[in-house]
Formats: structure tokens, sequence, C-alpha cells
């Protein structure tokens, strides 16, 4: 590698392989682009579970070439019969249009029939008035099954609605079609925000951390091209092996990569702005740079990719094409940090720092009385205290952990409500709540004994069948109480219960499908935790070949995400009002938490491995914080800002992902990296490394540790 280094890094040189990485990346971008694909059903649905397979179940059924929506009037008052018929008949308008109408208006009847005997009130037609008379409800059909034609067919229903509707009486639209529409609504041009919010970030802090008017455009520039080839190459690489992503995956794609990017062209560029004070020629000290840089980031980057990749290992569809689609976005980052970056930087002069230009006889950052130099004399000075006061604080923030729940309802996943999940909130207030959605079981057993199974389960409001094909009967029933409670929740697995003996007969919907996230996310957990944590260790193991180091440090990652999700739980019931965390939250942060915290371990480690060679193991650890002190705390804080940018999108899920991962990082930058990981190393001393030998400065380690207890 050295010998490369020495002829790619020359004058002549540089600028050519610093074209040829550009070019790569405008490639992607500009001719592969971003990889399209006709979003499933079931890309969110865990695989070989009941819910799952009432969802493909349904596709047999002819009349699948639509989706349900619920048409909802209400007054705030009793609804008067004249204005009663004037909506009646503007249901059927709107319902009109060739198959649309004909479907609405079975089922419509269908269920008005069966309000009459509930309720006991007269003929209502397609429309069912509430037993308190100030709402009616009707069912719809959107024809088409991709989103874009649900969405137009959604918007289309409520613009007729809205312009139609008598005054006095609100229309809205929920339902399965309606939910659909507004979930994807959330993220038209949501990319595009989270793009820019994410790189107005890291600039603005890039521009704190470098005070300088130029220098800060350049790692922006290479890791804005990389960013946007990572999005090109990874959605490629997503369907070519046919695995599920959607919306989300290529915004926390994109957070990923600006910050795991930037990390590592800060930590190339302070060694490199450290070796322009000992070296004259800007290329000589380019080389000398990234020849101790890249062990780390090689060794980070490797890391964080194969911990991404056991995400493969889950049942979720969209979570699997996450973790792949993150693992090519980190060996794209790490390619711009190591092959992109360097030629780019280089070909500058030194007036690319300017105004702190960097000069030949300088004082180097391990060579300065910094803030972390202080910070690291005061660890010394007191190691076990401040190792057992930060533990301890670290245990504090945890504590919160005891308190959490998990599984957020359909009601509970946007941060501003919209009309769907609002009107589905008002239409429970006079009818059961489960009306706008109610459960769907299929069945290949016999109808009747199906039917008179799940009326023997208690919360059961009403049990209708609705369609049969191919030998399969599907079946709508209505649940009472509030979705996402913990009643409705037992109600289905009541039901489950109740036909476990029936052949083929599986209970889905909302309720259900939350139920089976909730079963499958349990399951990730047991599974890919266990498999992070060894794959991290093996990896920590081989690259500093020791066994006390990585344990430690891995306890501090581990320790750090109990912390952040004990101490995000104050956050969520605190000022932001969530009463649940979603399922998915847990694992995922701790995949990214693990992985990053690596990253800073990996950092700070390896500098103090190189230094311990010439100074012992103390004098190494806190010349190691005084070097990388300050480009750990300005990557984590970046880092921590770039994650939390991920509340631009209003979802519950993606917000409290951003906190987590936010205070995460915060916490292991600031306290756990700077303070417990060297106070440790400082207490143990060489059996830090056990069983790696270290050079023999043990005795001088110790006369320098006394010298400075004495002073």
């Amino acid at each position: 590698m050295s010998t490369v280094l020495d002829a790619l890094l020359r004058r002549r040189r540089a600028w050519v392989v610093a074209l040829v990485g550009l070019l790569l990346g405008g490639v992607a971008i500009g001719v592969l682009g971003e990889a399209e694909r006709d979003a499933s059903p079931t890309d969110q649905l865990p695989r070989g579970l009941d819910s799952t397979e009432v969802v493909e179940l349904q596709e047999r059924f002819a009349s699948e070439d639509a989706s349900t929506a619920i048409a909802l009037f209400t007054s705030d008052e009793q609804i008067p019969r004249d204005v009663l018929g004037e909506l009646q008949q503007l249901f059927q308008e709107v319902a009109a249009p060739g198959q649309n109408q004909q479907q609405g208006q079975q089922r419509g009847q269908q269920q008005g029939r069966e309000g009459q005997q509930r309720q006991g009130q007269g003929p209502t037609g397609q429309l069912v008035p509430s037993e308190d008379g100030t709402a009616l409800i009707g069912v719809l059909t959107v024809p088409g099954t991709g989103a874009s034609e649900v969405a137009d067919g959604v918007g289309e229903l409520r613009d007729r609605l809205d312009e139609a509707v008598p005054d006095g009486i609100t229309a809205q639209l929920t339902g399965p079609a309606a939910v659909q529409t507004d979930l994807a609504a959330v993220f038209d041009g949501a990319n595009f925000r989270l793009l820019a919010a994410t790189a107005s970030v890291v600039a603005v802090l890039l521009i704190v951390t470098y005070r300088s008017p130029v220098l800060w455009l350049v790692p922006l520039f290479v890791v804005g091209v990389a960013d946007r080839a990572a999005a090109s190459v990874a959605t490629h690489v997503l369907k070519a092996f046919e695995v599920a992503w959607d919306e989300s995956t290529v915004g926390i794609l994109s957070v990923l990569v600006f910050g795991a990017g930037t990390d590592y062209a800060l930590l190339l560029i302070s060694r490199y702005r450290d070796e322009l004070k000992v070296e004259e020629d800007r290329y000589a000290a380019m080389r000398h740079a990234l020849r101790r840089t890249a062990e780390s980031v090689v060794a980070s980057a490797t890391t964080v990719f194969v911990g991404l990749l056991t995400l493969m290992l889950s049942l979720i569809p969209t979570t699997r094409g996450l973790g792949l689609a993150c693992a090519v976005g980190i060996l794209v980052a790490a390619f711009a940090a190591l092959c992109v970056l360097p030629f780019v930087l280089v070909l500058f002069g030194r007036w690319v720092f300017w105004p702190k230009v960097p000069r030949v006889g300088d004082p180097t950052l391990v060579e300065s009385g910094s803030l972390w130099r202080r910070v690291g004399n005061q660890v010394r000075r007191r190691p076990g205290l401040l190792a057992t006061g930060t533990v301890l604080l670290v245990a504090l923030l945890a504590a919160g952990l005891t308190q959490v729940s998990t599984g957020l309802s359909q009601a509970d996943q946007f941060l501003d409500e919209p009309e769907a999940i609002s009107a589905a909130e008002r239409l429970a207030e006079s009818f059961p709540a489960g009306t706008a959605d109610p459960t769907t079981v299929i069945t290949s057993s016999d109808p009747g004994e199906v039917v008179a199974a799940l009326e023997g389960v208690d919360g059961v409001e009403r049990v209708t069948p609705t369609d049969s094909t191919d030998g399969l009967t599907r079946i709508d029933v209505v649940v009472a109480g509030t979705p996402g409670s913990e009643a409705v929740r037992t109600t289905i697995e009541a039901m489950r219960d109740a036909t476990a003996e029936l052949e083929r007969t599986y209970v889905g919907g909302t309720e259900a499908e939350s139920i089976d996230e909730n079963d499958a996310t349990g399951r990730d957990r047991t599974l890919i935790i266990p498999v992070v944590l060894l794959l991290v260790v093996v990896a920590l193991v081989l690259l500093l070949r020791s066994l006390v180091a990585p344990l430690i440090l891995v306890a501090t990652v581990v320790g750090t995400y109990f912390a952040a999700l004990g101490a995000s739980w104050w956050v969520f019931t605190g000022p932001l009002g969530f009463e649940d965390l979603d399922s998915g939250v847990p694992l995922l942060a701790f995949l990214f938490l693990v992985a990053l915290g690596v990253d800073y371990n990996i950092f700070l480690v390896t500098r103090a491995a190189e230094e311990a060679r010439e100074h012992g193991t103390e004098e190494g650890m806190l010349r190691a914080l005084t070097a990388t002190g300050g480009v750990i705390t300005s990557a984590g804080i970046l880092l921590a800002a770039v994650f939390a940018v991920l509340g631009v999108l209003p979802l519950v899920v993606l917000a409290q992902l951003g906190v987590v991962i936010c205070i995460g990082v915060l916490l292991d930058t600031l306290l756990v990296r700077t303070v417990l990981v060297p106070a440790v190393a400082v207490k143990l001393g060489d059996r830090f490394w056990w069983p790696r030998t270290l050079p023999r400065h043990a005795a001088a380690s110790e006369e320098r540790r006394e010298e400075a207890l004495t002073s």
C-alpha cells in the first residue's frame, strides 16, 4: 500500500485519481440513478405470520383490484332527516362510476341490513347512521392497486365530497385506502427535504469545526457526491437481489452516509493538518496521514458493514433492505474518504486551511496543551473515581428502561395527524371502533364453523362473510375497543386461539399486523443483537490483538445504548408526548449505536496503541485522547445532529430513532469515549491490552505519572 500511495500521491497524478473518483460517482448518479420498484403490500410485514398470509391470500379475490375507503359524515348535532336524504344522494353520486358503484352499493346495503338489526332503525340505503344520529358511514371502493392509483382515487373522492357536502356537515375519508394514501403523502418530497436539511447541518458544523471559509467545501462536496452515488448503487443492488425497500430506506441511508463519511473525513483532515506541521511537502504529508488513518477507517467501515448485514436475518423485508442498503452506503462512504477525498484535498495548497494555516514547526495536536490534554490529566489523577462516577451516571440514565413500552397503533404513527386518522377517531365515537378498519379472516374451512367460533369470542362486535373464491372465504370482523389498545390485542389473540384448530384459517388486518410486527421485532432482537455483539468483539480482537480491551469497549457501547434508550424514554413521555416506542426502534438504535460507537472506539484505541509503542499504555492513551478528542467530539456532535434531522419527516418511528441515536452518540463522544475508556485504561495499565505485549515503557510511564501527580 505504501508503494501505491507513493506512486499516486504525486503532483502529476493526484488530480487524475481525484478526477477518476469523482467521475465514478458522477456515473453512478447520472447513468444509474436510483432504481425503482413497485411496492408490495407485504413489504413491511414479517414473513410466515398470519397477517402476512392474509395479505397474500387477498390477492386471489377478484375484488382486490380496488381498495376500500370509508366515507364519514358527521355533525355536532343530530343530522336532520332532510339532510340525511341529501347525503344519501351525494353518496350515491360519489360511488356511481362503474364497478365502484356496484361494489359500494353491495357493501353499503349489507352493512345497512346489519345496522338495522343491530340498531333497530329503518332502511338506510348505502349509508349507515350511528345510534346518536350525529354520524353516517358508507363503504367506497377505490379502483387500482398501485399506490399512485389509490392516492389519485382517494384525492378525487375527497375533492368531490368537500365540494358537495351540505353546510354544517363534515365529510372525511378513512379506511385502508385513505390511510395508505396519507402515509404515502408523508414522503412527498421527503427525501429532498431530508437531504437539504442534512447537508445544511453538516455544512454549518464543518464551518464551526474548521473555522475556515473554504476548507469545509471540500469534504462536503466529496461526501455529497458519495451520498448520491450510494443511493444509486444501493437501490440497484437491492433490486438485483430482489430485496424490498421503501421510501424511508434512502432517507436513512443518506443520513448514515453523510454522518459516517464526514466522520472519516474529519479524522483524515485532522491527521493531515498535523502532518503539515512536520512535512514541507503536502503530498508527503498526505501520504503519511492517509497511511495512518486508513487502518482506523478500514477497520471501522468493515465492522459497521458486517454489523449492518446482520439485518438480513430480520423477518421484515424492508428491515432487510435497510441493512443491505446501509452496508453498501458505508462502503461508498469509506471509499470516498480514502480514495477520493485525499486526492481532491491535496490539490489545494496549505491556504485551504486559511485563516489557521498549518506551518512546519507548529505544535501538533498531541503536543498541545489543549482541553483534551487537561481532561486527560484529570483522568490520570483520579481514574477510579471518574470511572465509577461515569458508570453510575450511565446506570441512572438506563433506569428509564424499566418503564419502556413498545408498539405504536396506526393512529400514533404520525407526528401530524392526517385526515384518515382523525376521521377514524371521530368514527370510533359513534360506531364500534373497528368499523373503519375491520379485522380480516381468510379461511378454507367451513365458513359457518369459522363464524360460529369467532362470534363466541369476547370483544367481537360483528362477523360478516364478504366474499369467496377458490375454496377460500373472506370474513370481516368488527372488534370492540380503541384501535391499538390492549383490549383489542387480547381479542385478536383470542380469535386466533378460537380458530387454531380450523384448517388454513388466518387472522389479519391492521391490528393483527401490529401484533405480528411486535412478535417479529422481538424475535429479531433476540437473534440479531447477540450476533452483532459477537461480530464486533471478533473484529476488535483481530484489530487490537487483545481480549481485555475489546470486552471493555463493547461493554461501554452496550451501556451507552441502554442509557440512551432509557434517557430517550423520559424525553418521549415528557416533552414529546409519545406513549409508546415503535417496536422496530430498539433494534435499529442498537445496531446504529453499536456500529457508530465502535467507530469512535477504533479511532481512539488504534491511536492509543500507536502512541503506546513509544510512551507506554497510560501516556499513550492520554496522548491519543489529546490527538483524537477534538475529532471524536466534532464527529459525534455532527453525527448526532445529522440523525436528529430525521425528525423533519412526520413519522414517529423516524423521530424516535433520531432522538435515541442523537442522545446515544452525544453520551458516547462527550463522556464514555473521553472519560470512561481512558480512565479504565489508565487504571488497568498494560493489562488493558492483555494478552498483547507492549514495548517496555512502563517505567517511563510511571515516572511521568508521578511527575504529574506531584506537580
